[in-house]
């Protein structure tokens, strides 16, 4: 599969997950587009912000908008349906965009997304969500970026702490770069991301970063998936174990690098209650 065949499949597969919106929920949203989290090489890093304006939980959870780490910006209200099964149980979405292959690489993708943590942990009351429930969620490259923010956390450094999620949801998420960052690898090719030092790869690996203080961590992955294979969910899980991390792995039978209408169904049953779970009820 290209690198555009994947987001495109990914953008399918999250529309039919969430189904069409009306205008009656568009009304129903605050839509708060292009915040600016940050600067780089003359260009702004921003996201956008979707909160219910009745019935808001206070709880934000981070949507990495990446696949192949490339970071495509539409417009937000035809992202909107994406959301759909969050936005109604009170949950405010902040999609974070971070600077795009092949310009940039995948350590600049992590960095990007780190900031964007550190930056809405801090301003988190603008839009009326507690910092302490704080959840993040990605698919592929988005859950690879998720997993990197659930173990490592925002950006070190400075006065302010290090900024922590709450909770994780990746779904069929890369956690061991190492194979794919080999110069032997075609992948390199077809994700120019994945061109970099591959001494680092570990630095990047969600599953060499697991520690007992990580967020718990949902992993959901087909059990046919090529391109990311299903022992990169397996792997994390028994990490997260071996560190009493709390996770759980939900395998979607006969599913590849993206799932049917059941098997979206199944995904959104599950994040929703995984995020129930660890983020509904303030701790």
């Amino acid at each position: 599969m290209s690198s555009r065949g994947l987001r495109s499949s990914l953008l399918v597969l999250c529309f039919a997950c969430c189904g069409s919106i009306a205008n009656a929920q568009l009304e129903s949203l605050e839509i708060t587009p292009d915040v600016v989290y940050g600067h780089k090489d003359g260009l702004a890093l921003t996201f956008d912000v979707f909160r219910p304006k009745e019935n808001a939980n206070g709880v934000g959870l981070l949507f990495m908008v990446s696949g192949g780490w490339v970071s495509s910006w539409a417009e937000p209200k035809q992202i909107v349906p994406m959301f759909k099964h969050l936005l109604d149980r009170g949950y405010t979405v902040l999609a974070i965009r971070h600077g795009s292959s092949p310009r940039y690489l995948v350590p600049e993708c992590v960095s990007d997304v780190q900031l964007a943590l550190q930056f809405i942990s801090k301003n988190a009351t603008n839009w009326q969500i507690d910092p302490k429930r704080l959840g993040v969620f990605g698919f592929s490259a988005g859950g690879h970026l998720s997993l990197m923010l659930g173990t490592v956390g925002g950006t070190p450094g400075g006065n302010d702490p290090v900024a922590r999620v709450a909770a994780v949801v990746a779904v069929f998420p890369p956690t061991d770069l190492a194979p794919y960052v080999d110069p032997k690898n075609p992948l390199r090719e077809q994700f120019p991301a994945l061109k970099f030092e591959p001494s680092k790869a570990e630095s990047f690996s969600p599953l060499m970063q697991v520690t007992s203080d990580d967020a718990p961590t949902l992993l959901v992955h087909g059990d046919r998936d090529e391109l990311v294979p299903l022992w990169h969910s397996e792997k994390i899980l028994k990490a997260f174990q071996s560190a009493t991390v709390e996770s759980k792995l939900v395998v979607i039978e006969g599913a590849a690098h993206g799932f049917d209408a059941a098997g979206n169904r199944r995904l959104s049953d599950e994040m929703l209650l995984w995020f129930d779970k660890n983020l509904a009820v303030p701790r």
